[in-house]
């Protein structure tokens, strides 16, 4: 494996910091030499995952180092790195985690770092409900045959990423998941949420021909607006999943069972402007999610949740009816559905080429399409280079790869992401002041910002820094006023009597990624967030505290050798049952740590004892 593990120094904590304290050291300057590539894990690398398949599908195994050609912008690199991976090694679990006391919790998973991470996500916001539930039929039948030692996690995705199940191979765990937390759920942005084709034209209901105009330019206008709010939707969903899935080293493979790619979702390469089919704010999503997902490693599988497709007027519950008096609508509403299945099927196409998966579309065995999926993302080869163009001024970059020696006689398939951003991952930005309650309900854009979905009720608790966390009720019983700082949601009604819950956080200082200035001080921040939720995902309260880092040399040596400790106060519902999430926000590379918990599992605990001061 390229990467080393990464959580092993996590086995090293020992107690948590249990007063409140202002960090005032440094975090480790990030080992990001000027103009270096952002695709690299702790050098100057990009990692390329390839697949390599013979006529049938089967895995090809065997090729070494030197039947690999690959080159960038078609100048040839040096391998620095090289490792073949197949699907029946056996798993080595990562440093196991020790027994924790009662009231602490921590983001750390102790995933196998060798092999592959398989992620299914089934997409409610673009299938509709009849699909779903044709899709969860097929994942039962999948679960009952999985290979055993297969690490799977699942997601579902509304208009938001939900966290449905953490990585794991226990068949019983898949298995509850899918029998019981795989409901279909309507989309309010499908013209036709329920999948029944009640929106096919019927020329016995046609209106006059100036109203008819008008109506069809509302309509367009409205599903032009909800197409593009699907499109940000479903960036988001990938750049929230790039975010959790970089935590795990290796190769991830991401299933992703939707009914209808929102269309240009990415951007067109063979343009002189790529970008030219996508607005402004997703063409910077894109360019930011693109990034993630290759420095995670991450591989898509599109699959067609629809299976094979039939003309919606040749469907046996229309009957011909509204074509009957006007055959020229039937013409065109066939015209219309044979292009958009051409243009969704090549944006699930194109999604696949970009990072090195496969599209799956056209098949109603989507149990087999899962199987394959992951078969073929289990076994693949892990090539390393050091790029010779250094300059990462944000151009794309494209990447190919071939075979030389005896394996060019061969007719064998190879799968690999296209190309790559190249952006140095630490860039400036703007952390303007925002309360901690807009912060994380994102009111000054239509969908969901990383920094609010990593903070959301039930989405994937990203692990980019590890950390640990006590939380204990403050007293054995409820107050009348919220703790010092903390922000009611003013839109919800959260009355007293409330719960108070102290929360003592402690993280390794080598964690975070600081800036070095010409004159040799590091500079940085760190922001530590609390978020209350009730049991329907709508926050009730925050607190948020950030500290600001400027260090010398000796004080950031000091620092990166040290714990980081903060101390928070939330309020909580005193009855029923709510979540508190916690945070902890690197402010100089927008990356998270996160830990939810559940106001039931702690509220029985004794209050925390602090030592006293002196």
């Amino acid at each position: 494996m390229l990467r080393p593990y990464a959580f092993v120094y996590f086995c090293l904590f020992a107690t948590i910091t249990m007063s409140a304290q202002s960090p005032s050291g440094s975090a480790r300057e990030p080992a990001v030499p000027a103009g270096s590539a952002v695709i690299r894990t702790g050098t100057e690398l990009v990692i390329v995952d390839v697949v390599a398949q013979d006529k049938e599908g089967h895995p090809i195994h065997g090729l070494t180092r030197e039947d690999f050609i690959l080159s960038e912008n078609k100048v040839t690199q040096n391998l620095r790195h090289f490792e073949e991976h197949a699907g029946d090694q056996p798993s080595i679990p990562g440093p196991p985690l020790p027994p924790q006391p009662a009231g602490v919790f921590t983001n750390y998973s102790p995933v196998a770092p060798n092999g592959a991470l398989n992620v299914l996500v089934l997409d409610s916001l673009n299938t509709p409900t009849k699909d779903q539930a044709y899709v969860r039929t097929e994942l039962q039948e999948y679960v009952k045959k999985a290979n055993p030692g297969t690490r799977i996690a699942i997601f579902g995705l509304t208009n938001r990423l939900f966290f449905l199940q953490g990585f794991t191979s226990d068949p019983k765990l898949l298995k509850e998941v899918v029998d019981h937390k795989l409901s279909p759920n309507a989309s309010s942005l499908l013209s036709d949420p329920t999948g029944s084709n009640s929106d096919v034209a019927s020329s016995d209901d046609l209106a006059p021909a100036q109203l008819s105009a008008n109506l069809q330019s509302f309509e367009a206008e409205q599903e032009s607006f909800k197409t593009r709010l699907r499109m940000q939707y479903t960036l988001d969903a990938f750049n929230q999943l790039g975010h959790y899935l970089a935590a795990f080293p290796g190769r991830k493979n991401l299933i992703w069972f939707s009914g209808s790619f929102p269309l240009d979702i990415v951007p067109d390469l063979t343009l002189a402007n790529p970008f030219m089919v996508l607005g402004g704010d997703e063409e910077a999503e894109y360019h930011e999610t693109t990034n993630l997902l290759t420095r995670a490693q991450v591989a898509v599988y599109p699959v067609d949740a629809r299976g094979i497709m039939v003309d919606p007027g040749l469907d046996a519950s229309h009957s011909g009816k509204g074509y009957s008096k006007n055959s020229q609508n039937f013409a065109a509403d066939q015209i219309a559905f044979s292009g958009s299945q051409v243009q969704e099927h090549q944006t699930m196409q194109t999604i696949a080429d970009d990072t090195g998966g496969q599209a799956f579309f056209n098949t109603n065995n989507l149990a087999t399409a899962v199987s394959k999926a992951i078969d073929s993302g289990s076994n693949f080869y892990e090539l390393a280079y050091s790029p010779n163009h250094h300059n990462a001024n944000g151009e794309y970059r494209t990447i190919q790869v071939e075979l030389a020696n005896n394996a060019a006689a061969k007719r064998i398939k190879l799968d690999f992401r296209k190309g790559y951003f190249a952006e140095d991952i630490i860039s400036s930005s703007n952390h303007s002041e925002r309360s901690a309650i807009k912060a994380a309900t994102a009111e000054d854009r239509p969908a969901y910002s990383y920094a609010a979905a990593a903070m959301s009720r039930g989405a994937p608790m990203p692990s980019d820094i590890v950390f640990r966390v006590r939380i204990l009720p403050a007293s054995t019983t409820a107050e009348n006023s919220l703790a010092p700082d903390n922000q009611s949601n003013p839109k919800v009604n959260f009355k007293s009597p409330y719960r108070r819950y102290d929360i003592d956080i402690s993280a390794p200082g080598e964690n975070f990624s600081f800036m070095l200035q010409p004159n040799g001080i590091r500079t940085g921040g760190i922001a530590f967030l609390a978020y209350v939720f009730d049991s329907d995902g709508k926050m009730l309260n925050a607190i948020g505290k950030s500290v600001q880092l400027h260090q010398t040399p000796p004080e950031h040596q000091k620092f990166i050798e040290s714990k980081v400790g903060y101390h928070l106060e939330v309020s909580a519902p005193a009855t029923g049952e709510s979540f508190i999430r916690i945070g902890i926000r690197d402010l100089t590379t927008d990356t998270f740590g996160v830990v939810e918990v559940p106001t039931s599992s702690v509220i029985h605990l004794p209050p925390p004892v602090y030592p006293s001061k002196k």
